[in-house]
């Protein structure tokens, strides 16, 4: 099944179909939220909380997010991939965003890139799109500005601050960008986002009213027990699950109950199916 295209995706808004969005980072996870049927990937630049263990996602390069957009890119094959471009790679000039968006395209399967910024992003949005490549919009909290923002806060918050989310999602849009996340801002202001754009909108923490909804894997899994913010909802609990089955692995191995000879091979083995 081929990958579902940004003509696609905007369609489902008119047709009034959910979105549902997923962030992985390598293969086997890819495969599998594949498998469930997601509708985007989204190699998120939250790999350098998520996988690195930053204190935020402002270290992660364009080499980094590259690399995992092809771990991901292996294990997936019908969703479709929208890689984030990482803090400093787009920010310079609309040509230093339109080299990190081909280099992207080029050196890994995405289909799309994603960038953070309203109005501010606008310019280096048109010259990406106007070169033939797909952009996700992220407006409302964006996490490349968290000094900025004094950390990761709700976002419009006061009618100031909403109406100058709603204009940055306007700008994105008409710079041409084929759907915009919305992180982090009131369930009033993302439904009025909603309402205001042609194309689809993608919530994080923005309420029901979105065209589509998106959350890290690990998150909705529940493999980190320290990490529950209000807006995920965990569809597994699988950090104990981990922790315990691991536990009964090193019981077993230092007692000798693993490995058996059921474990072991004959002479005439053949190849393993995986190295270690």
């Amino acid at each position: 099944m081929p990958r579902l295209t940004t003509t696609e995706l905007v369609r489902f808004k008119a047709e009034g179909r959910r979105i549902a969005m997923v962030t992985a980072y390598d293969a086997t996870m890819a495969r599998l939220v594949d498998e469930a049927g997601v509708d985007m990937v989204l190699v998120g630049d939250s790999l350098g909380m998520v996988v690195q263990g930053q204190a935020d996602t402002l270290p992660v390069t364009l080499d980094e997010m590259i690399y995992h957009t092809r771990c991901v890119g292996r294990g997936s094959a019908s969703a479709h991939l929208t890689l984030d471009l990482p803090f400093g790679s787009y920010q310079i000039s609309p040509a230093q965003a339109l080299e990190s968006a081909a280099r992207a395209v080029k050196e890994s399967p995405a289909q799309s890139v994603k960038l953070e910024g309203g109005a501010r992003s606008a310019p280096a949005i048109a010259r990406i799109v106007e070169a033939g490549i797909p952009v996700v919009g992220h407006v409302g909290l964006t996490p490349q500005s968290v000094h900025a923002m004094g950390g990761f806060r709700v976002q419009g918050r006061t009618e100031e601050d909403a109406a100058r989310i709603l204009v940055d999602a306007v700008a994105v849009v008409e710079a041409g960008a084929f759907c915009v996340v919305l992180e982090g801002v009131p369930s009033d202001l993302a439904a009025d986002i909603t309402r205001r754009v042609a194309v689809p909108t993608i919530g994080i923490g923005a309420g029901p009213a979105c065209d589509g909804q998106v959350l890290v894997s690990n998150d909705l899994l529940g493999l980190d027990e320290r990490f529950q913010p209000k807006f995920v909802k965990r569809y597994a609990s699988l950090g104990p699950v981990v922790v315990a089955a691991v536990a009964a692995y090193a019981d077993e191995v230092r007692s000798g109950a693993f490995p058996t000879a059921a474990h072991g091979f004959g002479r005439g083995a053949t190849a393993l199916p995986r190295v270690y």
